[in-house]
């Protein structure tokens, strides 16, 4: 069975990518390239997936919007 998981990837201070999956709750982890990264966040949460059950989701991942204010 296949699963689909949404991810976030971000860039760290010390140029490092850093992803988290929003539904499984502390599953993150971090690598110098895209690629690298996406291997690694797939066996973060096949290690996550096999290490407890995840709890149920109780919301709908739906975007990601970026927004701009003058401060």
């Amino acid at each position: 069975m296949i699963e689909k998981f949404n991810v976030i990837v971000e860039e760290g201070e010390d140029g490092y990518l850093i992803s988290e999956v929003i539904e499984l709750p502390g599953c993150h982890t971090q690598a110098k390239s895209y690629d690298e990264l996406m291997e690694r966040t797939k066996e973060a949460i096949a290690l996550y997936l096999s290490m407890k059950k995840p709890e149920p989701v109780r919301s709908k991942f739906l975007g990601l919007q970026q927004v701009e204010v003058e401060v």
